[in-house]
């Protein structure tokens, strides 16, 4: 076993433990907002480091692997976008009181709801 397979093996460790954490933490999470912050940093960074961890493995399909991470880092953040975007929307009419400040409506005023902190 090489030095490249010893590091490849590692970062595909490290990668599995971010994916079950995210996963753990999609269980976990109290509420929509922290779910969907557990279900999108931790896979990406999971999911990042498999890959490289498997392109440190199998060197002929670094090329391959290197566009598959360049899709993940510029979809994930824009479907988080969406999700939050879409959740914002429903829980505005439902719970209009479920943030500290509204910055997407047109006024950005402070909601009834106090802001801790």
């Amino acid at each position: 076993m090489t030095i490249l397979q010893i590091i490849g093996h590692g970062l595909m460790g490290a990668g599995a433990f971010f994916l079950f954490a995210s996963g753990l933490g999609v269980l976990r999470m109290p509420d929509a907002w922290n779910r969907m912050h557990a279900g999108t940093k931790a896979t990406t960074l999971g999911t990042l480091l498999f890959l490289l961890g498997l392109g440190c493995i199998e060197p002929t399909w670094l090329p391959k692997l290197l566009l598959i991470i360049i899709l993940v880092i510029i979809t994930n953040p824009i479907s988080s976008h969406a999700l939050a975007r879409a959740l914002h929307m429903r829980s505005d009419r439902e719970h209009p009181g479920n943030l500290g400040t509204d910055d997407l409506s047109s006024e950005g005023q402070e909601s009834d709801r106090e802001v801790e902190g």
